[in-house]
């Protein structure tokens, strides 16, 4: 008996050593964590903001040796992130970066995620701060929506119908760039641009071309159609390219260069703004590792590395959390969308 006691320490290290060599033993990340699967969410399938956004952030985790789980459901509902969050959990991945659907309908299975040291970034649209740890914010929110409506500005003559054609009525980060569009339309400056009505496309193709068909037979004096959302501003230019109304109904807002190319060659989109999708996502990648690797908690002041783009510090969101912020708004127009248009 004594014997077995003496001999079974060497029998399981030497199981041990066999499951290193074969590769059997369980995954570590950098930190020693049990985990260094990473997973993604956006809003919903067949969105080419999404999809760019999803690249990036795939690339990220793969610089640092990590496996990516891409997940969108069908619908860009809150209900339907919920189950891919639900599944993600069961899965014991390190980290969920989100483009959330809700900002708040997400927090029960998102504290559930937390109660499972499962580290919560969003990246283009957030949830409320008690929901996550960080927020990637592609863009200052105030200089955003202060941008959209110098463009509706100036694309209407400094006079007129304007509208607003979002995503969904929950995406937080149109809504709040809507807020902010709506305060500055306040100012002695745009008191003679009148915003006739805020439509919700809800990132839908059909729906948004409906949307904005719409706008046209109610208000038969518009004259600018702003579209926060890349899905929203590529079918508005649609509808105003076929039905010929180019000069007449001007579209600006947020949208893909590869996607407006055609439309900003046109005229029907005389300039539009962006950010980069990929480097947003590919920050947001960074910042989950860094997070799972306890080298930042999310707080005010941490600073982390984000790859290729440099170093990033965390700063104070507007909603009472944090937020880590890309960069400015870039202006895409004639003479420089061709260099734009077969990058993303």
């Amino acid at each position: 008996m004594n014997k077995m006691k003496r001999v079974l320490p060497f029998l399981m290290a030497a199981v041990l050593v066999s499951m290193v060599l074969s590769g059997c033993a369980p995954k570590t990340d950098a930190a020693g964590g049990a985990s260094n699967t990473h997973a993604v969410v956006f809003k919903s399938t067949g969105n080419p903001f999404g999809e760019k956004l999803m690249d990036g952030f795939e690339a990220a985790i793969k610089e640092q040796g990590g496996t990516v789980i891409r997940r969108a459901p069908d619908l860009p509902t809150a209900e339907a992130q919920i189950q891919i969050i639900e599944q993600l959990i069961a899965q014991k991945v390190a980290s969920i970066t989100i483009s959330a659907n809700d900002y708040d309908a997400l927090q029960p299975v998102l504290t559930n995620a937390k109660a499972a040291n499962i580290k919560i970034v969003t990246a283009d649209s957030s949830v409320n701060p008690a929901s996550r740890s960080v927020h990637i914010n592609q863009a200052d929110t105030k200089l955003i929506g202060e941008t959209l409506v110098e463009a509706a500005f100036d694309q209407a003559g400094g006079s007129g119908d304007i509208a607003i054609l979002s995503a969904t009525s929950q995406a937080s980060n149109q809504n709040a760039w809507i807020a902010v569009m709506e305060e500055t339309l306040k100012q002695p400056k745009y008191a003679n641009l009148n915003l006739v009505k805020i439509a919700y496309g809800d990132d839908l193709r059909d729906k948004s071309l409906s949307e904005t068909e719409g706008l046209l037979a109610s208000y038969a004096n518009l004259k600018v159609i702003v579209a926060p959302t890349t899905v929203g501003i590529a079918a508005a230019a649609k509808v105003i390219t076929d039905r010929n109304l180019i000069g007449t109904v001007k579209i600006t807002g947020l949208g893909l260069p590869s996607e407006m190319a055609e439309y900003i060659t046109n005229g029907s989109c005389p300039y539009m703004f962006l950010w980069n999708p990929i480097d947003l996502g590919y920050l947001g990648g960074y910042a989950a590792l860094a997070l799972a690797g306890d080298k930042i908690t999310g707080g005010v002041g941490d600073q982390f590395d984000g790859g290729k783009l440099g170093s990033y510090t965390v700063v104070n969101a507007s909603d009472g959390g944090t937020e880590v912020i890309l960069g400015p708004p870039f202006k895409f127009e004639p003479s420089n969308i061709n260099e734009w248009k077969d990058v993303y």
